[in-house]
């Protein structure tokens, strides 16, 4: 494996268990506050967490010659506010989503972005190797094991994560387009004011925000504004940069498994009152899964434009 190929493959593991510990501390903060405001909050922390950074690649980039530039001021801006979009109503779906249906369904129907992803490409050129569709398919059965638990059935709530999961896709592709034309921190902080004025203005109107509300989930709002969102969306961002966009999903999808690992112990140590244990059947959905990526990784298959 090529070593820009191998840090990708770190960033985006590293992307995924921020991801996964997020799990708690998303299911704290929605004790405190409703959906909007939270994502809104978290998201505009995120974006100030990486202003600074953003601010100081873009005047480094501007210093440079004009052809030498990486930064396509043009490109960046659209691309940021199409991936805050699509960040934002994918986290939105998924939040009232799992509101209207149960946790393992939930985390089994955004787990269909791994599918989606692909077959969004094959509309935009992309081509994937026999070894991503088998690992992609893999991925999904580990993902059933390790999430459905009851009958499967379409409800309201399970038509909206279907929604997330289909968002999501989306903003892994606008990502695998705009990445190389810009700089992947700039991109990243605008993407996260769009989604926090997205989703701010909507929780003034249906929301009722308080700094009660902001005060008591203060801890679970930070790690998710800093960590999940400022930190691993950058490390998205950056990652997927030149990188398989299906590969890069598979990898994400780890996600479920460690928040799975992370949900246990938060419940052990009194963070969470539902028993999170798992099964023998969950954790052979998670050995399938980590097969699943490893298979992959070793294929060092790629997507190819015609």
């Amino acid at each position: 494996m090529k070593n820009n190929n191998v840090k990708s493959v770190f960033f985006l593991f590293l992307t995924a268990f921020i991801w996964g510990i997020a799990f708690v501390s998303q299911t704290m903060g929605g004790v405190y506050m409703q959906p909007f405001t939270f994502v809104s909050l978290r998201y505009f922390l995120g974006g100030l967490v990486i202003l600074p950074l953003a601010i100081l690649n873009f005047y480094k980039d501007r210093k440079k010659p004009p052809e030498n530039r990486l930064i396509n001021i043009r490109q960046t801006i659209l691309g940021g506010v199409l991936c805050g979009i699509a960040l934002c109503t994918a986290s939105l779906f998924q939040q009232y989503g799992i509101m209207n249906t149960t946790v393992g369904k939930a985390g089994f129907i955004t787990a269909m972005y791994i599918i989606i992803t692909p077959i969004f490409g094959l509309f935009l050129g992309k081509k994937c190797s026999p070894a991503v569709w088998i690992g992609a398919v893999a991925s999904i059965i580990g993902m059933y094991l390790l999430c459905i638990t009851e009958s499967f059935s379409l409800s309201l709530g399970d038509l909206l994560v279907l929604i997330c999961a289909a968002l999501f896709s989306v903003h892994i592709m606008i990502i695998d387009r705009f990445s190389p034309l810009t700089d992947g921190v700039v991109l990243s902080c605008i993407q996260f004011f769009v989604a926090a004025f997205v989703s701010g203005i909507l929780a003034l109107v249906f929301d009722k925000p308080s700094f009660s509300q902001i005060s008591d989930g203060i801890f679970p709002l930070l790690y998710c504004g800093i960590m999940s969102s400022g930190v691993a969306y950058t490390l998205q961002i950056v990652g997927q940069r030149n990188f398989n966009p299906t590969i890069a999903a598979m990898i994400m999808s780890l996600e479920s498994v460690i928040s799975a690992i992370a949900g246990y112990f938060a419940f052990k140590i009194g963070f969470l009152q539902e028993n999170q244990s798992l099964t023998i059947t969950q954790i052979i959905g998670c050995a399938i899964i980590l097969c699943a990526v490893i298979f992959v990784q070793q294929r060092n298959s790629a997507i190819k434009s015609d």
